[in-house]
């Protein structure tokens, strides 16, 4: 069990929102994907102590696992925490949300706290630029394929059709995940990230979500770590091409949303061409 206190918990729940059942603008399909991610199976009977709810499973979750698998969990929502802000525009509190940076800190053993908004502010202001899509390690005609959507997510963008950016955005990285991974099998098959059958066999990469190619991109080192963070950001909104979707979030994208959806893609294409 973890070692938080009754203070440290009500900073957590402040900023995750849990006041009101939820947690973040998780979904049910959502939050479980988040902790699949950390191997765990948050629906399950195990964490429902204190009911159905995210909140109250959220709050099994602290009550029943260590301190460290807390900490790795709390930091990435943090980073979840922060990056939707940006996403819709607006501010983090920072008066909270340093308090719970130190919380992470001190169960993971760490005696200076990440300062999760920083790494958000400098990833999101950081210059990235199209690459030579030939560079791409995929298929020569997908590579004409991806360029074609590239071009249409741009005046997409131009005219202010926000959705439509970032399902272009999604359908790419989808893409082009699955073409390096078809390029790379036994990379991608080694991986731990990667999508297993039930007795433990790797799943034809055409059958992976497009969350196991980001995990599995960044675990052989094609994606790095603050791009794989995003790259998750902007898969749960490609997933409000399901109108129930976008309902459960509670969440309407707008022209800030797609841009920054945009820049998450051009910096998975630039590390994936290795920045060339």
């Amino acid at each position: 069990m973890s070692s938080l206190t009754d203070i440290e918990k009500r900073y957590l729940e402040k900023i995750l929102g849990m006041q009101s059942g939820y947690v973040l603008d998780y979904s049910d399909p959502t939050f479980a994907a988040f902790f699949k991610r950390h191997k765990i199976d948050i629906h399950s009977q195990k964490y429902q102590t204190f009911g159905p709810s995210k909140a109250k499973k959220m709050r099994a979750f602290w009550e029943q696992e260590s301190d460290a698998l807390v900490a790795r969990v709390l930091s990435e929502m943090l980073a979840a925490y922060v990056a939707t802000c940006e996403l819709s525009n607006n501010t983090p509190d920072h008066s909270i949300l340093d308090k719970c940076e130190k919380i992470v800190a001190r169960l993971s053993g760490d005696r200076a706290p990440v300062k999760v908004a920083e790494t958000v502010d400098s990833f999101l202001h950081q210059e990235f630029t199209i690459p030579n899509l030939e560079k791409l390690p995929i298929e020569p005609q997908v590579a004409s394929i991806i360029e074609d959507r590239l071009e249409e997510a741009r005046k997409a963008l131009a005219a202010g059709a926000s959705l439509s950016v970032i399902f272009l955005c999604g359908s790419v990285l989808e893409g082009v995940l699955l073409g390096v991974a078809q390029q790379h099998p036994a990379q991608f098959n080694r991986a731990t990230s990667g999508a297993k059958t039930s007795d433990g066999k790797v799943k034809p990469f055409h059958e992976w979500s497009l969350a196991q190619l980001i995990d599995t991109g960044h675990e052989v080192g094609l994606l790095g770590l603050d791009v794989k963070k995003f790259s998750h950001g902007l898969r749960d909104f490609r997933n409000y091409i399901h109108p129930y979707e976008q309902m459960a979030s509670r969440f309407t994208p707008d022209q800030h949303t797609a841009k920054v959806c945009f820049q998450v893609l051009k910096a998975a294409l630039a590390g994936l061409t290795g920045g060339r």
